[in-house]
């Protein structure tokens, strides 16, 4: 049997990097396509990076032409969210324009397999908690916008030209190899996590919990963490599905468990070790109280169970950050 190869579009980023150890430990080849603006040629370790455009027609079919992969990851979006409101523009131009050349490009090479990089955001504000695939997709802001009309798309493509995919939408994704080789290097760097951390490391002045007077147990907002390994393996598993002739279905991927802000403090300081400055200020536009995966669907369709802990999530980013200063300054 021949190796299968996937395409890993943005596998030089954070997740797509984690995805392509995992992709590559169940016996494939990841060919990584990455433009480098987020992601990190020390971070494709695991086969060979393909650097290029996802609006860039010509590049892609040129790799389609040259790796004839089985399947495709699609990780390469903007992601911030309020960077989105700032510059819809380039949200709009990358997440949606990009994301439609990648499927055309995909589509005219012969491959009919696509896992989608979606998110929790689609929904927009919680109808309630924890929240399942049935929930009413209502964006708030640019970013899940951009990927609630790839998703569209996708079903679109799905009904009129066979193309089978799965949409995968996170929660807070969080957390690192626990070996040290790869992990979250953002910049700037915007997660509660990796700041928290910097936090207690004296690299950055303390952290800002914004807004305290939410409806939940202790003020803050409430958040699903789940380790960025645990999103790998359900992409791994996505791609075993459509291969294995899988119809097209979405998923959210979390861990079904919701800890609040100052909880998540309080786990850091207590790995760490070491206690840090935190500053509560008035709440952000567009925060939602809580947001919490019914994974139910995922574990069904997909056989796939979260394994990390929380405080397995924060050793493994504590180990990662300690050891390198990718933060603003690194």
């Amino acid at each position: 049997m021949t190796q299968k190869k996937v395409l890993v579009v943005g596998g030089a980023g954070y997740i797509g990097s984690h995805t392509c150890l995992v992709l590559a430990e169940r016996g494939y080849q990841p060919i990584v396509f990455d433009n480098l603006s987020n992601g990190h040629s020390e971070f494709v370790r695991w086969g060979p990076l393909e650097e290029g455009d996802i609006r860039d027609r010509k590049r892609l079919d040129e790799v389609f032409a040259t790796h004839r992969p089985d399947a495709v990851l699609h990780f390469a979006a903007l992601i911030e969210v309020g960077e989105s409101v700032k510059d819809p523009v380039a949200f709009y131009e990358n997440n949606v324009v990009g994301a439609l050349t990648l499927l055309s490009a995909a589509m005219s090479a012969g491959v009919d397999a696509f896992v989608f990089s979606s998110t929790c955001a689609t929904y927009g504000l919680p109808d309630q908690v924890p929240m399942d695939e049935t929930h009413r997709q209502v964006p708030i802001n640019p970013y899940g916008r951009t990927k609630w009309i790839i998703e569209q798309a996708l079903k679109d493509f799905g009904t009129y030209k066979g193309l089978r995919s799965v949409m995968l939408r996170y929660f807070n994704a969080a957390g690192a190899d626990p070996e040290g080789r790869i992990g979250e290097w953002h910049s700037p760097e915007t997660h509660a996590i990796p700041l928290a951390i910097e936090a207690a490391l004296g690299r950055r002045d303390g952290f800002k919990v914004f807004g305290s007077d939410y409806d939940t147990r202790d003020g803050t907002c409430v958040r699903d963490y789940i380790h960025v390994l645990d999103l790998a393996d359900a992409h791994v598993r996505a791609v075993d599905y459509l291969l294995e002739g899988g119809e097209t279905v979405e998923m959210n991927l979390g861990t079904g468990t919701g800890t609040t802000v100052k909880e998540l403090l309080a786990a850091i300081s207590a790995v760490s070790g070491r206690p840090f400055p935190v500053e509560y200020v008035g709440r952000r536009d567009g925060d939602s109280t809580s947001l919490v995966a019914d994974n139910a669907k995922a574990m069904e369709v997909l056989g796939w169970q979260p394994r990390f802990s929380l405080e397995e999530i924060i050793r493994s980013a504590w180990h990662w950050h300690s050891r390198t200063n990718h933060g603003d300054g690194g």
